[in-house]
């Protein structure tokens, strides 16, 4: 059994170990995989485990023995999962194994608003506190989050976890989710009130036809001008241009973005020189523990599939 791995650098750069997926098999791995690689690498493969790695009909077209493609990812749009069912390939993915780790990166966007740690540590370095007047110094809002409302697009797994710390430190959260029943002491509301209402915005839905620019001029007219948009969801769920120009116009206060509608981001993206923009380069599910986590789970997809009990399998 021929198993690659084509593009294992994006999980693992060193500081974690293959061995759960190691017991199970003889792996052929690879840092990063080129575009015009990919099919001579993984010819012969009967499993292939990608991140990010296109698996379009046309390479799958050439891979006539592959029977198994192991997502190392919650989002699995990089492979036609339409055509490899019809070869009778296998797609599976890893959810849920990142929940704690991304709703930690939203909360360090909020309290980058809230208190601006970064900035200040800046300001002290430059000398500016100590040429102030007073005892303490402050050149941005300083803003508690008690009482503010977090409005969630999306109640799902990583959605709960966000609402659950938001709670602790004594928000109000609101959200929107047609397929949730709900969470206590959170507020299902619509799509409208959520825009409406919140003081910091976050993004937690899955990519789709109707969600996809769901962060445009319409919808960002509805919302406060204090307010703030933090995206760990999905690039494309914010469309650049429409974000970048109400915040240069001073219409929303800011914007906390983990992800971008291409990565990593070209010169000509105007969110990069946008007013109150910051950004975390897509790193939100990257902790070390939860790295280890991924690896695991993907191994052991890897083992139901070969027990002949596939689990995770997203194009059944």
């Amino acid at each position: 059994m021929k198993i690659v791995i084509l593009d294992g650098n994006t999980v693992n750069p060193g500081d974690i170990d293959w061995k759960p997926l190691e017991k199970i098999g003889d792996i052929t791995y690879y840092p990063r995989t080129n575009p015009e690689d990919v099919t001579k690498r993984s010819r012969g493969a009967e499993i292939l485990i990608i991140s990010k790695i296109s698996m379009s009909r046309e390479v799958i077209e050439q891979l006539p023995d592959l029977k198994y493609i192991g997502v190392i990812a919650t989002g699995y749009n990089v492979v036609d999962t339409n055509f490899a069912k019809e070869r009778g390939i296998i797609v599976t993915n890893v959810p849920d194994y990142s929940s704690d780790s991304v709703a930690q990166m939203v909360f360090a966007h909020i309290l980058n608003f809230a208190r601006r740690v970064e900035h200040y540590t800046e300001e002290a370095r430059r000398g500016v506190w100590g040429n102030a007047e007073d005892f303490c110094y402050w050149n941005t809002p300083q803003i508690e989050l008690s009482n503010k409302i977090l409005g969630l697009v999306g109640l799902g797994a990583i959605g709960v976890k966000v609402a659950r710390i938001a709670q602790a430190m004594g928000m109000n959260v609101i959200a929107f989710d047609p397929y949730s029943k709900g969470l206590p002491g959170v507020s299902l509301t619509d799509l409208d009130s959520v825009f409406k209402r919140s003081d910091f915005l976050s993004l937690h839905c899955p990519l789709t036809k109707e969600t996809n620019y769901i962060i445009n001029k319409n919808n960002l007219l509805k919302m406060k001008k204090n307010a703030f948009v933090i995206n760990t969801g999905r690039g494309p769920l914010v469309k650049s241009d429409d974000l970048a120009e109400f915040l240069n116009n001073d219409v929303i206060a800011g914007a906390g973005l983990d992800v971008l509608e291409v990565e990593p981001p070209r010169d000509g993206n105007p969110l990069l020189r946008a007013k109150n923009c910051y950004f975390t380069p897509h790193l939100g599910w990257a902790s070390r523990e939860a790295r280890i986590r991924l690896v695991q789970m993907v191994a052991d997809n890897l083992q139901a599939f070969l027990d002949k009990r596939p689990i995770n399998v997203v194009n059944r």
